[in-house]
This record gives C-alpha cells, structure tokens and sequence, in this order.
C-alpha cells in the first residue's frame, strides 16, 4: 500500500501547545475491512500525532540528504542555507520520506548537520510488497547551524543479504519558513542564540551566555540486552539478560566532575520490540519513529562556564553493567547569550545531590518476580549578572522508577509493569515576578508474552508517554498543558516457521491528546491485521477550550 502518511512527532510538550493553533487533522486514510490473518501486505505507517503546523506564505526547501541504506556506510554530503528565505525564519521543518520493501529488521539512524545531531530515528518493518513512511519534525532550536554551509552525515546501519532484502530508501529535507513582520522570528525562550557540540568532551560557551541548556539523544539499543534494559535482572536472579543492578537505569550529566544534571530515559519500544514485529507494522510505539532527547538546564553553571576555557562534560547511564555496550548520548549545548554583555558572569549557589536509592528484590518459584523500586533527586541553583540585573536559576529534578517483572522458566512467560517519573521544577528570579515551569513526565509500560501450545506467541502491551506542564509567573498561571499518548497493542503468531506459515493477527491502537494553553488535540487510530479500522480527530483552537472534553492530569500528580 503507498498510501502517503504524514507521521509528525512534537519535539516535546510545549506549554503553549502552540502546534495546536490552526493544526488541521493529519491525513487520515479510509478504514477498510481487515482480513482474517495477515498477508503479504498492509497498511502504511502511521501514527496519532498531530502534524507540526506550517506558517501561511512564502517557504524555501532544501534536500539535506538521498540515499539508499544497504550496510553500516554512512552518507556524507554537504548542506547550502536557502535562498530567498533571508536567514531568520518563524519555523524550520525537518522531513523524512522513506520506502522499503522485502524482509528487514527495524534499524536506527541518525542525521548530523555540522556535527550537531538534529534528528534520531528507527525504521517500520517492511511487508512483502513494500511500505512507504514519513515523519516530520519542528528544528526551529536548531536555526543557528541552518545558517552557515554544513557538512552532512546521516547513517541508518543496515544489513542486506539473501535473507534480509530490504534496501532502506530515504529522502530529508528542510522547509524554511522566513520571518515576516507580522510574525517575528522565532528565537529568545525557544530558538537559542548558538547551538554547539562537544569538542573532545569538552564545551567552551561564549563568554556572555545567560542561559544553557544540553539535550541528549540518549538511547539503548543496538540488539543486545540494553535494548531491552527495563527487562534485566541481578545476576543471581536465572534470566537471560543480566545487570548486576537491575533494570534502573538514569542518564546524567556531569560538568567538570560536578553532578549537573538527571533525567530517566524514555523506554523506547522499537518496532521489532517485545518478540512481536506483528504489534508495530502500522502504528509504532511512541517516540520510536522521532526519538527526542533529554534535557537539562545547565544555567545554574553558566557562571563557570563563561571564563572561556574548556570544560569537560560527561554523560553517562546509570545501571549499565561495566563494560557493557548499547547506550548511544550524543549531545547538543544550546546557548542563549546576553546581547548588553560581552561577559556574563555567576556562580553555582546550591549543590544538593540525593543518594540514589536503587532496590531490585528476586523472588523465586515457578514464576519468578523482581520487585524494583528506585529513584534519585537533585538541586542546583546559581545565578549570572547579566544586563538587565541578576537572574538566578534554581533546578530541582527528581527520578522515580517501580517495576514487576514477572517470567518463568524458559522464559515461556515473560511479563513486566512498570512506571517512570522525571519531575523537574525550574525557577528563574530576577526579570520581575519569578517564573517557574514545571514538568512531570510518567512513562509507563504494561505487557507479558507467552508460548503456548503448536509454538503460538501472544503479545498483549500497552504503553504510555504522558507529561503535565505548569508555567506560573509571581504565583499566577499562565500558561499549561498536558500530554497522554497511548498505545495498546494485542499480537498473536506461529513462531519458528517460515512467514507465510505465521498465521499472524493482531489489534493495535494509539490515542494521542494534547490540551492547553493553545487548543485541544485528539486523535484515535485503530488496526486490525494491519488495516486502518479506525481514525478520528478532534482539533480545537485555544478559543474552543471550553468546549474541549474533560482531562484529567496525565500523570495523575498534576
């Protein structure tokens, strides 16, 4: 099927929910009656988010990349800024359009534009008779880079062969949006001034940088056990992927030895995840297809990091057995600098890292459970005398992570429940009343697979991506937003023979609901077999909020 189906991804929840404003409803196919197993065919890739808006008027496109994935050989090419769009734009939108066909495992890529990483993906698994995907992304933060000629890399490691055909075909482009009058360009609290990378592990910062925030596109992955990471056990518990700690796992950042930062990496399900390709041919697991970074605001440091000199910068994951490979952290610096000042000076105030509580508990019997409950929390606060007065900057981020995780011998039953939580607060005093954002992100994940008689594995999942985002300024608030992005996924095949013997069926579906400051957003896909069965959406603008359904807090603590 080549039906085009736009699959856009927020880069994250905005609290203004500004993509909502005039957002029509992404393209939606026709349902159609599925078959009774799966063929040799089935619907394009998609998902239930909603496509990032485009600004009215002119635009200008440029091909940052063509090429076709057969090996582990990257594509190297240069990119040109655009002409006729000037060199300060409202939006930059980053396009993917890939096609393959044949039989392939799903595969990870990445896209650097003057080493700066602006895009992270896996791939859809390929029918027979081909499929045909796109995403879209908003890289407006990354306007800096887009200014200059670049040199380009991009690499989604592949292996054809006699059994795994499929040649992974892709096209990246960059739309351009120019600032009008009406229309400012888009920059100060979203669009930094510079975008930098490390040089070494190091980061030099202009000296007259007032924010600083680094963004990590952490993943595990790679076909070994940190792939399945929320999945390991202690080494005496008897399971076939190990982690002498347990499955909490925590990205840090480190500045200078100092611990600067925490975050809990996304549990990304890519889309030959949990034994079971059948759950992901259509509607992917969230975030598998536009994998977003974690972010820390670094601006507590920035006093330290404006001397000019080199400062080393370290991230790494915690829970990872020594020596163990699979966790991929490359990472972006962005900078907003204080343009009255050619030195912006400050220092770190308050440094109160928690003790990480860390307890996996293994329970023996016919079936096994590993009991983990594990969390982390850190303050930072400092301030820079800027221009326009002294602003001080004060982070407070906690992790929490409870799992089950249940199996039996041979591994026959395999199940797990999980939940996440990243609760960040952020305070800024010193431009008038103080401004705090507020965040609380949960990740969830629900499923168990079985083996049963005549070989027939069964996959029931769900998972979910939810956050509630607050902004107040001198106690009011003005701004909000909540995101629930779910998917619930019911998969059942003949494993070890050949694929036309598989005798699949599957059920999948994916709500995604954004509600704001800016409108409401919801939309429901549905799949049977692979056939789109359902699909409805509800756009509303911020001047319709009243007419918006009910939402309660997406994490339950908002």
């Amino acid at each position: 099927m080549r039906r085009r189906i736009i699959m856009s991804m927020l880069a994250g929840v905005t609290l203004m929910a500004s993509t909502l404003l005039g957002a029509g409803p992404a393209a939606a196919a026709r349902p159609a009656d599925p078959p009774a197993e799966f063929g040799t065919d089935w619907h394009d890739p998609l998902t239930a988010a909603p496509p990032v808006t485009e600004p009215a008027g002119t635009s200008c496109e440029v091909t940052v990349a063509e090429a076709r994935f057969r090996d582990f050989t990257p594509y190297k090419g240069t990119y040109a800024p655009p002409r006729g769009c000037g060199d300060r734009w409202s939006k930059v939108v980053l396009r993917l359009d890939g096609k393959v066909a044949g039989r392939q495992y799903d595969r990870l890529g990445y896209l650097h534009i003057g080493g700066v990483e602006v895009f992270r993906t896996s791939t859809p698994q390929p029918s027979p008779d081909g499929i045909e995907w796109s995403v879209e992304k908003d890289v407006t933060r990354y306007s800096d880079t887009f200014r200059a000629g670049q040199d380009v890399e991009m690499l989604i490691g592949n292996v054809v062969d006699d059994t795994y055909t499929g040649i992974i075909d892709v096209k990246v482009t960059l739309t351009f949006y120019p600032a009008v009058t009406t229309k400012p360009a888009a920059r100060t609290d979203t669009t930094p001034d510079r975008v930098l990378t490390l040089k070494d592990g190091t980061l030099t910062t202009p000296r007259n940088s007032e924010r600083i925030v680094a963004e990590v596109y952490a993943t595990g992955s790679g076909g070994g056990c940190e792939e399945y990471w929320y999945l390991t056990v202690p080494d005496a518990a008897p399971y076939s992927c190990k982690a002498s700690d347990g499955p909490y796992r925590e990205v840090q950042i480190e500045v200078d030895g100092k611990l600067a930062g925490i975050a809990a990496p996304f549990p990304t399900v890519w889309t030959g995840g949990w034994s079971n390709p059948f759950l992901w041919y259509v509607i992917p697991g969230p975030r598998a297809f536009d994998i977003k970074p974690v972010e820390y605001d670094l601006t507590p440091f920035a006093g330290l990091l404006n001397d000019g000199r080199p400062h080393r910068i370290d991230v790494s994951v915690v829970g990872v057995p020594e020596g163990q490979t699979g966790w991929s952290t490359p990472v972006n610096v962005l900078v907003w600098q204080d343009a009255g000042s050619t030195h912006v000076t400050g220092g770190l105030t308050a440094h109160r890292a928690g003790a990480l509580a860390n307890s996996s508990a293994h329970t023996p019997g016919a079936e096994h459970r590993l009991d983990t409950d594990a969390g982390h929390r850190l303050t930072v606060s400092g301030y820079v005398d800027t221009s326009h007065g002294r602003v001080t900057t004060t982070v407070d981020r906690e992790q929490a992570n409870t799992s089950v995780h249940r199996w039996t011998d041979g591994e026959n039953t395999d199940a797990l429940k999980g939940t996440w939580t990243d609760d960040e607060r952020v305070t800024v005093d010193g431009r008038g009343p103080a401004l705090t954002t507020r965040t609380d992100r949960t990740y969830t994940m629900d499923g168990t697979t079985t083996l049963g008689a005549g070989d027939r594995l069964r996959t029931v999942l769900s998972l979910g991506d939810r956050a509630d985002a607050v902004e107040t300024r001198g106690g009011r608030r003005t701004a909000w937003s909540r995101l629930d992005d779910t998917y619930t996924g019911d998969a059942t095949y003949t494993a070890n023979v050949p694929r036309d013997q598989r005798h699949a069926v599957a059920t999948t579906s994916e709500r995604y609901r954004l509600y704001g400051s800016g409108g409401c957003y919801d939309r429901r896909i549905a799949t049977v077999q692979g056939t789109l069965t359902a699909d409805s959406t509800l756009p509303r603008p911020a001047a319709s909020l009243s007419r918006c359904p009910a939402v309660p807090s997406a994490t339950g603590r908002g």
